[in-house]
């Protein structure tokens, strides 16, 4: 006899478990099981999944990740040196691409933290070394990685402060939530539940993970 889920969990074919948020959509449950929470110490990927992070702010991700190839091949694959030399020229290229999501704030928003982006290089090396000093340390997290403890946490003590440091530094569209999510994705934190067959992965990931 097949057990019941825990609540926040997904069930596939094979009797294994996943989070629910993906929905069961093979596309997303792609990213949950091979992208989402994995360690990720590139700037060009950290500086991409902020910018996109916040694109998404009043959309669904999932929509945002089908137009992720468009995004790249309009932002020069998010090289934040190259973004930051866009002109008046490139907004209006970008607000005409229509396989992205043509927000004349949130383009103008990425050219800014493009530049941005070039002054945390200068003061701490790298854009990996600045984000992963914010890693929250153990004691600071859940006590437990459950539906009732993980879903509501649109955002925390450390994401707020993360976000009012970007913006003290200049940087536009990273408030609490998206900031948030951003540190899910990029293996700052792991929130796959208890349960689901990728947390015990990322886990191990993150505890093999050399820091920057």
């Amino acid at each position: 006899m097949t057990e019941t889920p825990a609540k926040g969990l997904l069930q596939g074919e094979d009797g294994s478990c996943t989070c629910w948020w993906h929905g069961g959509d093979p596309f997303y449950k792609r990213y949950h099981d091979e992208e989402w929470g994995r360690p990720v110490f590139s700037d060009h990927r950290l500086f991409e999944k902020i910018c996109l992070e916040g694109f998404q702010a009043g959309l669904s991700w999932l929509t945002i990740l089908r137009k992720r190839e468009n995004f790249r091949a309009a932002f020069a694959s998010f090289d934040f040196d190259r973004i930051a030399r866009f002109d008046e020229t490139d907004v209006e290229r970008l607000v005409q691409d229509a396989g992205i999501i043509r927000h004349r704030g949130k383009i103008n928003s990425t050219i800014n933290n493009a530049k941005r982006a070039q002054e945390l290089r200068e003061e701490f090396g790298s854009l990996a070394k600045y984000f992963w000093s914010w890693e929250p340390a153990p004691e600071e997290r859940p006590l437990k990685a459950d539906y009732d403890s993980l879903a509501p946490l649109g955002k925390t003590q450390t994401s707020t402060n993360l976000s009012k440091d970007l913006k003290k530094r200049g940087w536009t569209f990273v408030g609490p939530t998206t900031v948030y999510a951003f540190m899910q994705a990029m293996g700052m934190v792991n929130d796959h539940l208890e349960g689901c067959a990728f947390r015990e992965v990322v886990e191990a990931e993150r505890a093999q993970a050399k820091r920057p």
